[in-house]
């Protein structure tokens, strides 16, 4: 994700093209994971169809070889992500049925997916200082095969699961608190568009180096994962709707310090550490919440309701009107916008906070 702008661009595709095509990876996340997240719910047999998913994902992303004009990479992304972005919203069903009542430590597994993204960044960074960035795609190809063959090596625990389902799925979403939980998380990954389509873009602008630039990504992810080995901790003693408040606000900070003094390095790296609150600790206390909103059966719709309407919709919106922001107005408005729906989520969320308090004092 990070260098993928970057390739793009020496595709000779214009901010534009690139916010398009960013936006269609994304947009796919609003119908794909609901799609295979019933089908889950239904069939029970949840591990099979990870399976199937991230091997055909990296199928279709290996139709990027064939040929790369604006169309082809359209339709080529289009297919890969139908497929790839299902795959996510299960592994994380998965994961959950796999801790049961130790779900508050999901975050210290999920932060080894942090190290691989450090790894990597880091990694390439290095490599597109000497060597040249076309081999980015061979690069995908590889992880994603590779992910399809650890899936090989896990168990399946369908079987394990006996949680009775409550209510339906249209019945859960009728609640404001819900409903104000993904307006929020709509927004929050909305508001990412600019810094997951263009921050690499934005960074080589104003003089940093391709190295410089990996380290910064990775610094982020870095202050990611000394988020997630401490929030299980967190989640019991301040809440998960708390929690969620002050992620957001905190992210509406970031993008105001990237927007406006991206010349001053010690400022960069205070707003890169901030990806502990707009990922870290957004993350996981939006996965604690989504337990409580869609229990037992529930759990695979509500994880897709969570990954097609915030990172579906809200990253491919924002994906899109970055590009549209930045060709009219500036980079830096991208973020100051973003900034903006930050500050709008941070007014629903608390609603969901109002309801845990309420909640918890009938209990």
């Amino acid at each position: 994700m990070p260098y993928w702008s970057v390739y793009l661009g020496s595709l000779d595709y214009s901010p534009r093209q690139i916010g398009e095509l960013m936006a269609v990876v994304m947009a796919t996340k609003i119908f794909a994971p609901y799609i295979w997240g019933s089908l889950a719910d239904r069939w029970g047999n949840r591990l099979t169809i990870i399976r199937w998913l991230t091997a055909l994902g990296a199928l279709a992303f290996s139709l990027l070889f064939i040929r790369q004009n604006y169309f082809w990479m359209l339709l080529s992304l289009g297919i890969f992500s139908f497929f790839w972005h299902a795959a996510l919203p299960q592994y994380e069903v998965f994961t959950l049925d796999h801790l049961g009542p130790r779900r508050t430590r999901y975050s210290r597994i999920r932060l080894w997916g942090s190290i691989g993204f450090i790894l990597a960044v880091t990694g390439i960074g290095y490599w597109l200082e000497i060597g040249s960035i076309n081999i980015l795609p061979f690069i995908v190809v590889a992880m994603l095969a590779g992910t399809w063959l650890t899936t090989l090596l896990v168990s399946d625990v369908a079987h394990l699961v006996h949680h009775p389902e409550s209510g339906s799925v249209l019945s859960t979403l009728r609640q404001p608190a819900v409903l104000a939980f993904f307006l929020a998380c709509l927004l929050m990954q909305a508001s990412h568009g600019p810094y997951y389509t263009f921050f690499s873009i934005y960074l080589a602008e104003h003089g940093y180096s391709t190295v410089a630039t990996g380290q910064l990504w990775a610094l982020g992810v870095i202050a990611e994962i000394g988020v997630f080995l401490a929030v299980h901790r967190w989640i019991p003693a301040i809440g998960a709707a708390k929690l969620f408040s002050i992620a957001i606000a905190i992210t509406a900070t970031r993008w105001l310090l990237i927007g406006s003094m991206v010349e001053s390095l010690p400022i960069l790296i205070i707003a890169q550490t901030m990806h502990a609150a707009s990922y870290g600790l957004f993350h996981a206390s939006a996965m604690e919440l989504l337990q409580h909103f869609f229990p037992g059966r529930l759990q695979g719709r509500g994880q897709a309701l969570y990954a097609g309407i915030g990172f579906g919709v809200g990253n491919s919106l924002g994906s899109l009107f970055a590009g549209y922001v930045w060709t009219g107005l500036g980079s830096s408005w991208a973020y100051y916008f973003g900034s903006i729906m930050c500050i709008i989520a941070l007014m629903l969320s608390w609603i969901v906070y109002a309801s845990q308090v309420e909640r918890d004092g009938s209990n």
